[in-house]
């Protein structure tokens, strides 16, 4: 077969520049929470803003959580950011109160778990980096 670089190469010279611009000048994504789905997961409910399909570093969920089932990830780190409701965070064994405005890092390992006061659920965001993957998240 035949390779002819004039007809082959503004395509692939194209394709480079344009990822060297989005490297340099970056890419967005402006969804609204409304545009995303919401889903049961072992925590609550999860509507998921921001998946590891938009390619981005991170995903972003709002998350409901009532009493979550103890779990940790091996790959994933993930940041709760508290929005509404009070409870308590258990990390490696040991129980932290929650409050809005309190903000969690989570790191790879740790074993985690979210339960509201009197059953009444917790708003969150939660961050995972790199974005979540359901088939990192292991349960003892």
């Amino acid at each position: 077969m035949a390779y002819n670089a004039k007809a082959t190469a503004p395509a692939t010279i194209a394709a480079g520049i344009s990822k060297f611009r989005d490297f340099i000048m970056g890419s967005y994504i402006v969804r609204h929470r409304s545009e995303a789905p919401t889903v049961p997961c072992p925590c609550g409910m999860s509507t998921r803003i921001l998946t590891a399909a938009d390619g981005g570093p991170c995903s972003v969920h709002v998350t409901s959580i009532a009493d979550s089932v103890r779990h940790y990830h091996r790959d994933t780190t993930e940041v709760y950011y508290i929005l509404e409701g009070t409870g308590k965070m258990e990390l490696a064994g040991e129980w932290f109160p929650v409050t809005p405005g309190t903000v969690i890092q989570i790191d790879k390992g740790t074993r985690h778990r979210l339960i509201g006061d009197d059953g009444k659920a917790v708003s969150t965001i939660v961050m995972a980096f790199p974005p979540f993957d359901e088939k990192d998240e292991w349960f003892d």
